[in-house]
């Protein structure tokens, strides 16, 4: 029997974020890469506001894109050491290649995927407390199956926990992350929505 071809994706994404009111720089930071087969995506929030938060934002957001091939598991411990002496950051990334989302997370970003069959669950990121650079809890890593028009998000803790209600799940993810954080942004904090829909 031989081995099953190779898929290739097309992920459409959409972002919309916003500095904490009086900052002009915002800790909460995304990275997504793609390649004709599989996309990484991750949200990354920075400890602290400002200046401080994006320096440590920005240097996993580097460390992710250097090493874009890696598994989650061994991304994130790189992002441990390269936030080695800063704030450090609360992150989540997932992997979509193959008809699989491979998934994890440190801290509070949190992580839902949508079924494009609404007869199926939703599934959530499960979250383990600590902070990438300074507290690293043990890692384990989820997989979970993909079908056309699963939609993932990621959403900072500047997002109210009430962001899944009433979603425009019909609408390409660029509305829907401007929607949720129009409708659900905090105001006391960075915010960060990511809206990624898998199309095989």
């Amino acid at each position: 029997m031989g081995v099953p071809a190779p898929r290739y994706m097309n992920l459409i994404y959409g972002v919309a974020h916003s500095p904490k009111p009086g900052f002009a720089e915002s800790g909460d930071f995304y990275v997504v890469e793609q390649t004709n087969r599989s996309a990484l995506i991750a949200v990354i929030d920075g400890l602290g506001h400002g200046g401080h938060g994006a320096a440590a934002a920005r240097a996993a957001g580097e460390a992710l894109r250097k090493h874009a091939h890696d598994t989650p598991l061994a991304l994130m411990q790189r992002c441990h050491q390269a936030l080695n002496g800063t704030r450090g950051a609360v992150m989540s990334i997932a992997r979509l290649e193959n008809g699989e989302m491979t998934w994890l997370g440190v801290g509070n970003v949190e992580g839902v995927l949508l079924r494009a069959d609404l007869r199926l669950t939703r599934e959530r990121l499960l979250l383990r407390g600590g902070v990438v650079g300074y507290r690293m809890p043990p890692l384990r890593a989820f997989c979970v199956p993909l079908t056309a028009g699963d939609t993932l998000l990621f959403v900072t803790d500047g997002i109210k926990s009430a962001f899944l209600e009433d979603l425009p799940a019909a609408d390409n993810p660029q509305a829907v992350a401007d929607d949720v954080l129009a409708r659900h942004n905090r105001q006391t904090d960075d915010a960060l929505v990511l809206v990624a829909r898998y199309q095989p």
